[in-house]
């Protein structure tokens, strides 16, 4: 059974090809996976690595936890699932409302 990890703290340099050949040090990596900006097509400085094994996965994080890649000191775990968001993007408010007011300035009289 494979293992993903989640590999943190990478510099912008850092290619695909870059954390496999890393990694390939320490067991087979299965897939290897570099998260984009989605709107500006540059890396977000993390990644993925799934290794074909556990036991290949936690030699991975022994040896590559804390090791410099592209003078960066990688953050090397195992990846947890994703957790579950509300559809939508971000935010927090809904749609502006106008209020109504004013009242001309005048107190009310009740």
């Amino acid at each position: 059974m494979s293992t993903k990890l989640f590999v943190g703290n990478l510099s912008f340099n850092t290619t695909e090809n870059d954390l496999q050949d890393a990694f390939a040090a320490h067991g087979q990596v299965v897939e290897t996976n570099l998260m984009m900006d989605r709107t500006t097509g540059r890396p977000r400085g993390f990644g993925f690595i799934t290794m074909s094994t556990p036991e290949e996965a936690q030699k991975a994080i022994e040896a590559m936890n804390g090791a410099q890649l592209d003078g960066r000191a990688l953050t090397v775990n195992i990846a947890r699932p994703r957790e579950e968001r509300p559809p939508g993007g971000g935010g927090g408010r809904g749609p502006r409302r106008e209020y109504g007011g004013g009242g001309g300035g005048r107190p009310n009289r009740y």
